[in-house]
């Protein structure tokens, strides 16, 4: 590039070639100041361009997030990111230029040192973040999805602004910076800066329930979570230097407004846990949380029982909302005392049998027409597929279930497979079996079925009964065995399995092999108690026998 190149607005024509226009002035300079006595037409002419070259490089600043604009064309996006990436190259080289006079003699000093371009770079971020932020809570075009009053809308402006703002800085603007500038997290404390400057003010302005709400939610919740630590950000901004949008003493008086409000009960948990910062503050509501679950409980059941038309939908958002309590309350290890815990999701389990209910009460009544097909002759010879049918039955009632939220849909399938299971069990221990031949045939009938049964529960996504299927073949190998003590040995085993396998259930599944003699029987039963685990609680078999009544066989040994 020649010295005439150089000269006015030629020189900065092209402003991606802002960093080799900085580097040729700066080698005008040192060779104008190396001279004994410099020219001072050159001197001025000289000045005037560094003035052009400041004048492009903040112009060109100024533009950074026109480069991230969806407005813009990708070719024009790529040319200003370009003249950015040249612009802070030329701020780095006018700062090493102003260091290396640095001790000079002032009178050998060109007037226009040192530049201070990076500390004017600075300044001006900071006065874009603050016009920008100013811009958008202004901005009437911005969507705010219909919120319902004013500050409502200019904090969701702000916020979106900070998002799509430190989300442009981390996706391209960064890439012009070097490492060392940190570009990202300066500017992440401008917006920080400014955000939390305008939410103070607001926050001091005297704000009706709905709108503290909204500010705490932003404050506690939507700016850490899912700006900070929105997935393209999280783990580069040192959140820990930054701290909380508002001041402690502003965040206690708003949580304390919150929290005295009338509707707070009648808010979401998860709003709850959103809006207010330190859990600890829940205390000041659990007084009121059991009755208020007790109450939704019984609202709930009087719903069911009202035969509304719409009674399966609104259970399905019930069963959610249940969820949603149940995480809220587990979550509590401080506000909350074991007993109060205990007591409040004995009564979210109510709550959740109920709605199951709704759903499996149909299902239960085909269970009982199906199952008492079972142990019948073309039960055994094949000929009737009894679970066949029944599994056919019920994919076509868990079709309606597939708008169910998947964690309660999971638990839903998880409560038919054990009340099928169940059911099964129930009808096994009402049958007399007069053959060896019928024992195990029906015990290869059993294994067969266990095995359809754990296969569609899984496919539908249920893997945590599978133990299900384990229990249902070890009860179906006790049919199977007709050596006493292979029979002594299987029954042990289950027993040692399943601890809530009482001596009334061993003797009514004992009472079901024809083939073993009263000694034998007595035999069985005194090994099982002989060898239960002495310490129950190590084995983490879920309860299942002890919901399988054999009132009869209790009471025959109690005479």
């Amino acid at each position: 590039m020649t010295e005439e190149k150089l000269h006015g607005e030629g020189a900065l024509g092209r402003a991606e070639q802002l960093e080799e226009v900085s580097r040729m002035l700066i080698i005008r300079e040192e060779q104008l100041f190396s001279q004994d006595s410099p020219s001072e037409e050159e001197e001025d002419l000289l000045q005037r361009d560094f003035e052009a070259l400041r004048l492009q490089l903040w112009m060109s600043v100024h533009n950074t997030f026109s480069s991230c604009s969806f407005s813009s064309s990708s070719s024009s996006s790529s040319l200003q990111l370009k003249v950015l990436r040249s612009a802070v190259a030329s701020i780095q080289q006018q700062e090493v230029q102003d260091r290396r006079w640095t001790g000079c003699p002032e009178e050998q000093v060109p007037v226009w040192r040192p530049q201070k371009c990076l500390s004017t770079h600075n300044s001006l971020l900071q006065n874009m973040v603050r016009d920008r932020l100013r811009e958008a809570a202004e901005d009437g075009c911005r969507d705010t999805g219909g919120l319902s009053t004013p500050l409502k809308r200019e904090v969701c402006r702000m916020g979106k602004c900070v998002k799509e703002d430190l989300l442009a800085v981390a996706k391209t603007v960064q890439d012009c910076y070097p490492p060392q500038m940190d570009i990202l997290n300066f500017y992440s404390g401008l917006f920080h800066q400014n955000f939390s400057a305008r939410l103070t003010e607001l926050a001091a302005s005297g704000l009706e329930a709905d709108d503290c709400s909204y500010l705490l939610l932003w404050t506690n919740h939507l700016y850490p979570h899912e700006i900070l630590n929105h997935e393209e950000l999280e783990g580069k901004i040192k959140t820990s230097c930054l701290g909380s949008l508002l001041l402690q003493v502003h965040l206690t008086r708003l949580e304390d407004q919150y929290l005295t409000h009338r509707q707070v009960l009648d808010s979401s948990l998860t709003e709850l846990s959103c809006v207010i910062r330190e859990q600890s503050n829940a205390q000041r509501i659990t007084a009121h949380l059991e009755n208020f679950l007790s109450s939704y409980k019984k609202r709930v059941e009087r719903f069911v029982k009202g035969n509304h038309s719409n009674v399966l939908s609104v259970i399905k958002a019930q069963l959610v909302c249940e969820q949603q309590f149940r995480d809220y309350i587990t979550g509590q290890t401080r506000s909350l005392l074991e007993q109060q815990k205990r007591r409040c999701l004995d009564t979210l389990a109510a709550l959740k049998d109920c709605g199951y209910k709704c759903f499996t009460c149909p299902i239960h009544m085909q269970l009982k027409v199906c199952f008492s097909q079972l142990w019948t002759s073309v039960w055994l010879d094949g000929s009737l597929p009894v679970v066949d049918s029944l599994l056919d039955s019920l994919n076509q009632h868990l079709t309606d279930l597939t708008d169910l939220k998947p964690a309660c849909r999971q638990s839903l399938l998880c409560v038919l497979h054990q009340d099928l299971v169940l059911q099964y069990v129930k009808r096994m221990m009402k049958t007399r079996m007069k053959s060896r031949e019928q024992q195990v045939g029906g015990a290869q009938r059993m294994t067969e079925d266990a095995r359809k049964i754990n296969d569609f529960f899984t496919e539908g996504g249920c893997t945590e009964s599978l133990w299900l299927g384990e229990m249902l073949c070890s009860v179906a190998e006790v049919l199977r065995l007709q050596d006493p003590d292979s029979v002594q040995l299987e029954v042990v085993s289950l027993a040692r399995s399943f601890p809530d396998l009482s001596d009334a259930h061993v003797s009514a599944l004992l009472s079901l092999k024809t083939g073993l003699s009263a000694a034998d029987v007595r035999s069985v039963r005194r090994s099982v108690e002989e060898n239960r685990l002495l310490d129950v609680s190590t084995n983490q078999s879920p309860a299942f026998f002890s919901m399988v009544k054999v009132k009869w066989i209790n009471n025959k040994i109690k005479s």
